[in-house]
């Protein structure tokens, strides 16, 4: 993919080398809302992981619920983006994956545009059963028959008939027509499942994007929970020389055996955490080979992270009108509201009369040399003469439907409205508070530097470095935070737009 990693990063304290802590800021970008949906803690701060979260199940749902194709029957849900259909088997090898491998592997192993495709073939399918009540319907029919017949088994008795007739053949050949030569209803029927096929379409090109924003935020968790794990190394790096001053200056007799447990406790803690994180590491993995169809045994490398680039002022009306010629949601939706008003017009031209022909013609005797043509032909016209009951009935049926559908086309607009607004006052906050706790970074650096410096000339106990310590990982949690939220807002934002698919590299690496 070629990503950037030129992120700048804070300074690492006495022992711990610079580049983990180069690292750490890589993995902050990648942090992403889809771990938290699919059961992966993202950052240590509740209210970035949670914000992200709500803003991938919220465009998860939208597909959901917005999906008004015929035939769908709710079966593409949330929770169907998470899963995928595996595709090849494991090898031995680590394979690498980059982000773009990760993309395309989703778009074609995915449940949730699996699933989708499967509803427009379905909606296709009824388009075509309601387009064959408009056409012409040819069959053919071949018979031959023997048969003798007891006229006395229905009362014929006739002085010098036989009662016997037979037994007798009939060779019988013939090819029927029928025709809908008038049929208001059946032809609005057929637009219904018409507009039902496009709104279908457009949910399976829509699906696209929710696959790639899955993707990407299962993708960047892994690269943030690859990250965390070296950072809690660098960490222990840096406990485990706290340990090791508290060990010297006790043995010296300079410092209390206090300062030695209390070193030995920050650096378990350390260890637990690092436990920890790469156990959930193991899982967020697991989650994201559920998501693009790799085997769970399948051992693979990823080698792309997203660094942090500030993104350009985007105008939320400009913004606001690309979305509206972009979102796919919204194209289904309008299709829905076409569909919806052609059931509304069947449901009131069903009184109106119908118009139909029939025939057939043939060849009929009693072999093939001794036969002749026989025909019929048959028009008829149908027109209901009472069934009030019905039709006001269907007509407010479907003139729910229709309201319901232009109701649900009117909110999304809003919606989507809402979701760019969002998305760029998210981009806008977080990109202060990268600023903010980067500075508090370097802050909390410089002073467990001096922390450290201090109980190392016996100044002061070690309790003040290890308050430092805590205050060190406390502002590196919430510049990962911060981070995490900026590249989450920016993915949010490529996908209000309606552009994920296509531009997601863009829109992570700054545009």
């Amino acid at each position: 993919m070629g990503l950037r990693r030129n992120v700048e990063v804070a300074r690492t304290p006495l022992a711990v080398k610079s580049a983990t802590w180069g690292l750490l800021a890589v993995m902050a970008t990648g942090t992403a809302a889809y771990g938290q949906a699919a059961g992966g803690p993202g950052s240590t701060s509740g209210s970035s992981s949670g914000l992200s979260t709500a803003q991938v199940n919220q465009a998860q749902q939208q597909l959901t619920t917005g999906s008004v194709s015929g035939g769908s029957s709710g079966q593409v849900t949330s929770d169907s983006f998470k899963g995928s259909v595996v595709s090849g088997v494991a090898t031995d090898g680590v394979i690498d994956l980059t982000i773009d491998d990760a993309m395309q592997r989703g778009l074609r192993t995915n449940l949730g545009i699996i699933l989708q495709s499967s509803s427009t073939l379905n909606a296709n399918g009824q388009r075509l059963e309601q387009l064959q009540a408009l056409l012409p319907t040819v069959t053919g029919t071949g018979s031959y028959t023997v048969e003798q017949v007891n006229l006395a088994a229905y009362g014929i008795s006739f002085p010098g008939l036989k009662q016997i007739v037979g037994p007798f053949q009939v060779e019988d050949f013939q090819a029927s027509l029928s025709q809908t030569l008038f049929n208001l209803p059946a032809l609005q029927n057929y637009l219904q499942a018409k507009h039902n096929f496009k709104s279908a379409k457009f949910s399976a090109e829509d699906a696209r994007d929710m696959v790639v924003l899955t993707v990407g935020n299962a993708y960047l968790l892994c690269v943030a929970d690859a990250a965390r794990v070296e950072a809690v190394k660098a960490e222990m790096a840096t406990s485990k020389v706290s340990l090791d001053q508290a060990v010297s200056a006790h043995d010296a007799g300079t410092s209390p055996k206090l300062d030695v447990l209390r070193a030995q406790v920050d650096y378990q803690n350390e260890q637990q955490s690092l436990i920890s994180t790469e156990n959930q590491l193991a899982k967020d993995k697991l989650a994201l080979a559920r998501t693009i169809g790799l085997p769970l045994d399948q051992k693979f490398a990823l080698t792309d992270s997203a660094p942090y680039a500030a993104m350009d002022h985007v105008d939320p009306k400009t913004a606001f009108d690309s979305a509206l010629k972009n979102r796919k949601d919204l194209k289904s939706l309008d299709e829905s509201v076409k569909a919806a008003e052609a059931q509304k017009k069947a449901a009131w031209e069903q009184q109106l009369p119908t118009a139909d022909v029939n025939g057939f013609f043939g060849d009929q005797g009693t072999t093939l040399g001794h036969s002749h043509g026989v025909y019929s032909a048959t028009g008829e016209v149908t027109a209901p003469i009472l069934q009030i009951a019905k039709t006001r009935g269907d007509e407010q049926v479907a003139g729910a439907a229709y309201t319901q559908a232009q109701a649900k086309l009117s909110d999304q607009v809003q919606q989507v409205n809402q979701d760019i607004r969002s998305s760029i006052l998210d981009i806008e906050a977080a990109a202060k508070l990268v600023e903010a706790t980067k500075s508090n970074v370097d802050l909390a650096t410089e002073a467990l530097n001096e922390a450290q410096q201090r109980f190392h000339e016996g100044i002061s106990d070690n309790l003040p470095v290890s308050q430092a310590q805590s205050q060190f990982e406390q502002a590196n949690d919430q510049y990962i935070s911060a981070l995490y939220q900026h590249n989450v807002a920016k993915l949010s934002l490529a996908r209000a737009l309606g552009v994920a698919q296509t531009s997601y590299k863009d829109y992570l690496g700054g545009k």
